[in-house]
C-alpha cells in the first residue's frame, strides 16, 4: 500500500511528488491546508473540512481550482489508490509558482497538493493515562481562524513542549486560553464543559464541533466563552480535541496534576461516544 501524492491533477508515488522552488507556499507560506481523517476507507466529515478550506482560501484571496464535487472525487480517488483503511489526507493549496515578490502575481496559477498516509489508531495508553501539557505565550499572528501554512510559532512551541517532556503546548494570550499548537482545548468545571469561544485567535476545529454536538446530545451543559489561565489550571478535567488525536485527556499541566491526575469522566464518556461514531 503506497503513500500517495497528488500535484496539480496528477497522482503519483509520494516520493516522486514535486513542486517548483518558486512556489509561494514555499517562499512565503502563501497558502492554506486541511487534514482529514479516514476511517474504514471513508473520509470523516469531508464536507466540513472542504468548506473550511474554501473559507480559508477566500480569506487570503487564493483561487480555489476545484468545485466541492471535484474535491470530493479527488479525495475519494486518493484514498482508493492508497488502499489504507485508516489514514489521513493532507490538502495544501497555494497561490502557485511566480517570481519572488511580495505582491500577488497578476495571474495566479494555484498549486494543489494532496497526500495520503496511513494513520494508526491513537495509542490507547494515552487515553487511559492521559498526556502532559504546558502553557506558553501565544505569539502567533492575529488571524488564527485561517488555516494557513504559517505555522512556525506552532512548530517552535511544539518542539519546546517535546523538549520539556510534554505532549502539547497550550497557547495563552493576554491571560486567556486560545488553543493548542495542533488541537482545541476543552475543560470540565463542576459538570460544565468549557471551551474558548471562536474568533480570530483560534481555529474552528471540525472535531471541536463534533465533540460539542456529542456533548449536547448527552445533555452536558456547555459554555463557549473566554477561558482564563486561572480557570485552566483549576479545572476538574482538561482534554484536547483534534483530527489526528480525537479526544485526549490532559492529566498534568505545567508540571502539576490536573485535579486527581487521572482522565476525567467527561473526556472518557465523550471519547467513547466519538469512537462509536467513527467506528
Amino acid at each position: 500500500m503506497p503513500n500517495i501524492g497528488y500535484v496539480n491533477g496528477r497522482f503519483l508515488p509520494l516520493e516522486e511528488a514535486r513542486v517548483s522552488v518558486e512556489d509561494r507556499g514555499f517562499q512565503f507560506g502563501d497558502g492554506v491546508y486541511e487534514v482529514i481523517r479516514v476511517y474504514g476507507g471513508k473520509p470523516f466529515r469531508l464536507k466540513e473540512h472542504l468548506s473550511r478550506l474554501e473559507r480559508s482560501a477566500q480569506a487570503i484571496a487564493v483561487p480555489v481550482p476545484l468545485s466541492p464535487g471535484e474535491w470530493e472525487a479527488k479525495v475519494d480517488e486518493a484514498i482508493r489508490l492508497s488502499g489504507f483503511p485508516d489514514g489521513k489526507v493532507y490538502i495544501q493549496l497555494t497561490r502557485g509558482a511566480a517570481p519572488r515578490d511580495h505582491q500577488f502575481p497578476a495571474s495566479p496559477d494555484p498549486t494543489l497538493v494532496m497526500t495520503v498516509r496511513e494513520m494508526p489508531p491513537v495509542d490507547s495508553r494515552m487515553m487511559a493515562e492521559g498526556v502532559t501539557a504546558m502553557t506558553l505565550p501565544d505569539l502567533r499572528w492575529g488571524r488564527c481562524d485561517i488555516k494557513s501554512l504559517n505555522l512556525l510559532p506552532n512548530v517552535l512551541a511544539k518542539q519546546q513542549a517535546k523538549e520539556s517532556g510534554a505532549f502539547e503546548a497550550i497557547f495563552v494570550r493576554d491571560g486567556l486560553v486560545t488553543e493548542g499548537t495542533s488541537s482545541n482545548v476543552m475543560l470540565g468545571c463542576e459538570g460544565v464543559l468549557l471551551t474558548p469561544a471562536l474568533g480570530d485567535n483560534l481555529l474552528a476545529g471540525v472535531t471541536r464541533q463534533e465533540v460539542l454536538d456529542l456533548a449536547r446530545e448527552e445533555g452536558i451543559p456547555m459554555e463557549e466563552r473566554s477561558v482564563t489561565l486561572g480557570e485552566l489550571k483549576a479545572a476538574d478535567e482538561l482534554f484536547l480535541v483534534g483530527t489526528t488525536i480525537e479526544i485526549l485527556p490532559v492529566t498534568q499541566l505545567d508540571g502539576k496534576p490536573v485535579a486527581d491526575g487521572k482522565p476525567g469522566p467527561m473526556a472518557i464518556g465523550l471519547a467513547s461516544r466519538f469512537k462509536a461514531l467513527v467506528g
